[in-house]
């Protein structure tokens, strides 16, 4: 999906005129690359990418891993590059903050249709759950750059459910709602 995003925003960039170089053309548009970036994490949120519905919990939360992992191990690596441009750009820093907390919202029916099948108590922080399944493919993948384990996905996803189910991610529910 950023990948996607990023093509579209580079011929956006091009230059009409032959005379004009397209690192002039972006620079002017962008005035940075962390500007361009942003954009690029901007237009990324403004797709029409839901999270997957397989029927249970730990299917959906493996789905949603396995598409991580190949967004994150795809050639050439763009969406990591993109990850770790923007550590190099405060503005670049809040579109990917913005673009996180788009997609963690949209996950959040996940949690909300566990719920509602009895899967895991009510009150589950569904953030909290989000982040625990799926930061282990982010962890390793990202910061430790290790090769793709292929059980990986699956796995982050079974030890989050079971620690959602046991009450791990249960918040207090607010004053007042019993």
């Amino acid at each position: 999906m950023i990948a996607r995003t990023w093509s579209v925003m580079c011929s956006a960039g091009q230059s009409h005129q032959a005379t004009v170089s397209r690192r002039a053309t972006v620079y002017r548009r962008w005035q940075d690359v962390g500007g361009l970036l942003a954009d690029v994490f901007e237009a990324a949120s403004d797709d029409d990418w839901q999270p997957p519905d397989t029927g249970s919990l730990q299917g959906d939360l493996a789905a949603l891993n396995h598409e991580s992992q190949e967004s994150l191990t795809a050639q050439p690596p763009i969406v990591a590059a993109l990850i770790a441009a923007s550590f190099r750009s405060e503005e670049a820093a809040r579109g990917v903050r913005r673009l996180w907390e788009d997609r963690y919202a949209r996950c959040e029916v996940i949690v909300s249709r566990a719920v509602r099948r009895g899967e895991l108590p009510p009150h589950t922080d569904a953030r909290q759950l989000l982040l625990a399944a799926t930061a282990p493919v982010y962890h390793r993948l990202v910061l430790l750059r290790t090769p793709p384990d292929p059980d990986l996905p699956d796995h982050a996803a079974r030890t989050a459910v079971l620690a959602a189910s046991a009450g791990a991610f249960v918040k207090s529910p607010p004053v007042g709602d019993t």
